[in-house]
């Protein structure tokens, strides 16, 4: 069986490395919010190209606590309106929802998956105040006109960096290219802890420390409580595990790339979509993504050939019972890619004989 993602085979590959992460912290005695953690913040925003990191629990708190943290500064108020993506994973359209805001999806490109830039100025009301950019399946979301269009509108940009860690527009790192960056370190992401960890990425200090401070029961000083906050921390034994791990993700990419290279020159089947790549800087993939109007089919014949794939994402954000509100609602490019998508096996440790074996199998596809 070719697996899907292997973590495990990713974590052998530095694992005396990652013992050794974990024993230190074990050995200090210090289990939240020590050294470890302030290491990796700062290692982590350099990285970026950030000012500020905030290590928390998971990358869907980091979005959560950016709006909360806008809203605690005035810049935002319960009924206001944030633009997202309509195709995203659900975590991007429950941080907007959960702290009252009004999630308003806009479609995407169907070349990129990405939202469609030239959607997005219809959709601002006078209740917009901020839109939402999903890096999703690992490529860059952000785009000159995205950038323009917050600037006229005076609008906040949010990264949804979840998936994207690495990726570049023009040099700049995704992370870094909006005002605030929600990251998830979830195991099977690009850069993965052994467990739930995410970060919030900003250049703003009076949003940083509010977010600080959110995160940690809305305290800044001990047993002093300015907000009603959160217990959203990125723990020790996480922080040290991810430090090691950074060191090695570019290196990661590199060879996920040279994968998707093979794959992009040798998929020949008429069946399948392969997706289009102007700027290899701005995209990691996190995920392959090709499509199919026979998804299941092949998916059923690469199965049957032991080969493990994913559908990211079976079911839209508006079709699911979670916002049953929307789900008489149309959004025909995002139910088209929900219905074709499917993700190939992609990693830093896939060998050769594997992405060759994929190919094969799918191009023998009829």
């Amino acid at each position: 069986m070719i697996k899907f993602l292997d973590i495990k085979k990713i974590t052998d590959q530095h694992l005396s490395e990652i013992h050794s992460a974990a024993a230190r912290v074990i050995d200090s005695g210090w289990y939240l919010l020590g050294e470890e953690v302030n290491s990796f913040e700062k290692k982590y925003a350099q990285f970026t190209g950030s000012e500020y990191c905030i290590g928390v629990a998971n990358g869907l708190d980091a979005l959560r606590i950016i709006l909360r943290a806008y809203i605690e500064m005035g810049v935002m108020q319960e009924g206001d309106e944030i633009i997202v993506p309509a195709n995203t994973y659900i975590a991007s359209i429950i941080a907007i929802s959960d702290n009252r805001l009004v999630p308003v999806l806009v479609e995407p490109d169907i070349n990129t998956y990405q939202i469609d830039e030239n959607r997005i100025e219809s959709a601002i009301t006078s209740k917009t105040k901020g839109i939402m950019i999903v890096h999703l399946y690992g490529q860059c979301a952000y785009t000159e006109k995205i950038g323009r269009i917050c600037k006229q509108y005076n609008l906040k940009l949010i990264e949804d960096n979840a998936q994207a860690h690495g990726c570049k527009f023009k040099g700049k790192k995704t992370g870094s290219l909006g005002n605030a960056a929600g990251h998830s370190f979830y195991p099977g992401k690009n850069l993965g802890a052994l467990g739930d960890g995410g970060a919030v990425t900003t250049d703003d200090k009076i949003l940083a420390d509010k977010v600080r401070s959110l995160a940690n029961y809305g305290s800044t000083v001990k047993y002093v409580f300015d907000y009603q906050g959160y217990n959203s921390r990125l723990d020790e034994i996480q922080a040290a595990i991810l430090g090691v791990k950074l060191n090695y993700l570019d290196e990661d990419t590199a060879r996920r790339r040279e994968v998707a290279h093979y794959y992009l020159n040798h998929i020949i089947n008429k069946d399948v979509i392969l997706p289009i790549i102007n700027d290899w800087d701005a995209h990691v993939f996190h995920l392959f993504i090709i499509r199919s109007s026979r998804r299941d089919e092949l998916q059923k014949h690469l199965t049957e050939n032991g080969i493990q794939t994913i559908i990211h994402y079976p079911i839209p954000p508006h079709k699911q019972n979670a916002y049953k509100e929307w789900n008489h609602y149309s959004y025909p490019i995002t139910e088209k890619i929900h219905e074709e998508v499917l993700s190939l096996p992609i990693s830093q440790i896939i060998t050769d004989d594997e992405v060759k074996r994929v190919v094969e199998v799918i191009n023998s596809f009829n």
